[in-house]
């Protein structure tokens, strides 16, 4: 609750929330969003499944984990990772970097 609150405080919208792997991939591959924001661990499960449905959307992207890079899936080691707790400024310009890297590619 406290990430959405951070988000919409940024100035964004959370148009969807998945607190499992299967409503995950169905929003990935369905919703309409700018960008995702995604905890590395779901329910004791990898993320990657949800991460390469939005990547093959060409969708930005990026992680919060309160295990920092070292959970991140091996396929997506690059991404941007936020370590939670997270401060509102950090969140507010991993959100700015990620929108601006999408619209530039």
């Amino acid at each position: 609750m406290m990430l959405v609150d951070m988000i919409e405080e940024a100035g964004h919208s959370v148009v969807a929330e998945a607190g499992d792997i299967k409503n995950g991939v169905a929003l990935a591959t369905e919703a309409e969003f700018d960008l995702a924001i995604l905890d590395i661990n779901l329910g004791g499960d990898t993320i990657e499944p949800i991460a390469s449905a939005i990547a093959c959307r060409g969708k930005p992207f990026f992680f919060v984990s309160g295990y920092g890079s070292s959970g991140a899936p091996d396929a997506f080691s690059g991404t941007k990772v936020v370590t939670k707790p997270c401060l509102p400024a950090e969140l507010r310009s991993a959100i700015d970097t990620a929108l601006a890297q999408s619209r530039r590619n």
